[in-house]
């Protein structure tokens, strides 16, 4: 069980294939399917959130595979969310544990899939990587742990917002073939650093 000074802690997921991966590794935590840009939540997170899963990259250097764990977060209308240190660092143990090296610098949430010059954008704002669920959580505690899939050098199409619908134009047949191999691998990393940080005492 993950805990922040005694409270439960509610991991967050948009989407089953992240949900699946964090069920997978740690059975007994509270975890939730939010949908994306929390879309499908129906019920009080709680006061400790933890946003898990995938997340874009805005700039080169951070290819995919990259775990993130945000020290700030900028919100869709622009207020700045800070990440509860305690837990930041617990995480960032954790990876290291795992031998990975997180980034913690900014991550932005925004309402769409991020592509070409609006990912240009917001990367020479300062921020690294791009959700559309972090920013949005109103508790008193939140961390995320996000692990890069798409880069500035493999973008994906804005189709992926509504995958049932994105596989139907055979343009994204060869994104489908790749996003298949490395997101379940990303998931999974992304979930092994959030369970990791129970036995560190979070």
């Amino acid at each position: 069980m993950l805990e922040g000074r005694g409270a439960e802690a509610t991991l967050i997921a948009a989407t089953a294939l992240e949900c699946t991966a964090l069920r997978r590794i740690m059975p007994t935590a509270r975890i939730v399917q939010t949908g994306i840009a929390l879309a499908d939540v129906r019920e009080s997170l709680g006061d400790v959130v933890v946003s898990c899963g995938l997340a874009g990259a805005l700039r080169s250097g951070l290819p995919t595979g990259t775990v993130v764990i945000p020290r700030e977060v900028t919100r869709p209308g622009g207020a700045t969310l800070k990440c509860d240190a305690e837990l930041v660092e617990i995480f960032a143990a954790s990876a290291r544990r795992l031998g990975i090296e997180p980034c913690f610098e900014p991550l932005v949430t925004a309402s769409t899939i991020v592509r070409g010059d609006a990912r240009a954008s917001l990367a020479a704002q300062g921020f690294a990587v791009v959700d559309m669920e972090t920013g949005l959580v109103d508790a008193p505690r939140v961390a995320a742990v996000r692990v890069v899939l798409d880069t500035p050098e493999r973008e994906i199409s804005e189709d992926w917002r509504t995958p049932f619908v994105a596989i139907l134009k055979p343009w994204n047949w060869p994104q489908a073939m790749w996003l298949a191999r490395e997101a379940p691998r990303a998931a999974e990393r992304a979930a092994r650093v959030v369970a990791g940080a129970s036995a560190l005492g979070a």
